[in-house]
Order: structure tokens, then C-alpha cells, then sequence
């Protein structure tokens, strides 16, 4: 079984669906980002805007006023090991001059300037599968197919690759929640197999498609738990703790 790394979520906003205001506070964020490590995370993954349907679109400057402080402090921290939920290139530009190496866009880079930032900084890429340009968009749309989604994120890795990235810094999501329906996002648990050759990263956790009991620790580590024996390379999770015994079973 190959090394499953763990990213874990840390929201800084007071609207995320499942924890929004919890670590608006930068004490409590950073708190926070120490008990994931401490939990077993491998990164952790700082956001400043929601993508759930109805959220609030930011302004690049406010996301960032919402961020920099906990950015700054945990890129010194915990070098290579923080990563940045973020749409905005202006926003990963200043992550990266901090010291941050790891972009996950949510909306699939389809910016290039986007393109350009991780080619100037050489950063690792995580590569949402985003069906719209806009959150509102995606969450009208209803895929159903996987295959679609994997000739999506390959056509867009060529892309990236053409523009300078690196193969091995480029990690594709397919998306789970964003614009498919709920079958789709059960089978999107073992994208792994789908895409073989390529670096998988699953987020799964908490999402509606888990059911009404979605926050529960039990289904959200049997999806994980499928995810893995799957084929992904990266689960992205709110509740880091007993994921590393889920790999070793």
C-alpha cells in the first residue's frame, strides 16, 4: 500500500459548513493547526473563504486580512507543511512569499495567472476537478461521471505541465461535492483506480453525500477507509485523529 499522506482542514471563516467561526480567532487557529499535527496530520490546510452553496464571495484583500497572521506564523513553524485554500492568485502570491509550498485551488487553476505562481515558487498543486467558474455554478451541476471528471484533471494537468509545473508537484482531486451527484460522489471514493498512475487526493470529509450522519467519526473514516484501499495518495479531513491506524489496518 503506498504512503497516504494527511491533510488536515483548518477553516478560518465564520460561515464553513461544518465548523465556520470555531477558529476565526487566531489563537485558536494556530492552537488548532498544532493539534492536527499532533494528531498525525502531514499538512495542514489553512482557508479563508467557504465554497459552500450560498457562501459569501471574498475580496483577494479580505481573504487574506483574514489569514496572514496564521499563515505567517505557522509557515515558520511548519515549513513544507502548510497549504493554501485558495482561488485568488493574489492571495497564494503573499502565502508564498511567507514561506507556504502548497497551493490547493478549489477552483482547479483555471486562472493562469494561478498557473504562474506555482511555476514561479515551484509549489506542490492540488488540483480541485471545479465544473463552473464560479461556486454558485458548480453547485447547479449534476456530473455523473468519473471518467469525464479524470479526462477533465488530465487535460488540465497537460496544461500545467506545458506551463512549467513539474509532474511530481501536480496532485489531482476529483472534486467530491462540487457539481456531481450523490452516486457520483460515492464512486469518486476509489478515483484512485480510475486514475492509477496518478497522485489522488480524496476530500470527503463531513460532505452531504456521507448522509445524514456526516459528522459522525465512524462514516467518515469507512470512506476513508475505501478511499484507501482505493488507490489515494492524499485524504483531506477535518478530524485528523486515527487516520494513521486506518492505514495501518
Amino acid at each position: 500500500m503506498k504512503n497516504v499522506k494527511i491533510i488536515g482542514i483548518l477553516n478560518i471563516t465564520p460561515d464553513s459548513f461544518s465548523d465556520g467561526g470555531l477558529y476565526f480567532n487566531p489563537d485558536k487557529a494556530i492552537k488548532q493547526a498544532q493539534k492536527l499535527f499532533n494528531d498525525g496530520a502531514n499538512i495542514v490546510d489553512i482557508g479563508g473563504e467557504s465554497t459552500r452553496p450560498g457562501a459569501k464571495m471574498l475580496k483577494p484583500e479580505e481573504e487574506w486580512a483574514r489569514i496572514a497572521l496564521v499563515v505567517e506564523k505557522l509557515c515558520k513553524k511548519f515549513t513544507g507543511k502548510i497549504s493554501i485554500d485558495t482561488r485568488n492568485f493574489s492571495t497564494a502570491e503573499k502565502f508564498c512569499q511567507a514561506g507556504g509550498t502548497i497551493l490547493n485551488d478549489v477552483s482547479g487553476f483555471q486562472d493562469p495567472r494561478m498557473i504562474n505562481v506555482a511555476v514561479k515558487y515551484q509549489t506542490l498543486c492540488l488540483v480541485n476537478h471545479f465544473p463552473g467558474k464560479t461556486v454558485e455554478e458548480v453547485h447547479t451541476r449534476h456530473l455523473r461521471s468519473p471518467k469525464r471528471i479524470a479526462r477533465d484533471l488530465i487535460h488540465k494537468k497537460k496544461e500545467m505541465l506545458k506551463a512549467g509545473i513539474l509532474n511530481n508537484n501536480i496532485v489531482l482531486d476529483p472534486g467530491i461535492g462540487f457539481g456531481k451527484t450523490m452516486k457520483c460522489n460515492w464512486e469518486l471514493l476509489k478515483f484512485g483506480q480510475v486514475l492509477p498512475h496518478e497522485k489522488i487526493l480524496i476530500g470527503h470529509s463531513r460532505k452531504r453525500f456521507l448522509g445524514k450522519n456526516r459528522f459522525d467519526i465512524e462514516v467518515n473514516h469507512k470512506a476513508a477507509q475505501i478511499a484507501i484501499a482505493n488507490g489515494a495518495s492524499y485524504l483531506r479531513v477535518h478530524e485528523v485523529r486515527d487516520c494513521p491506524r486506518i492505514l495501518e489496518k
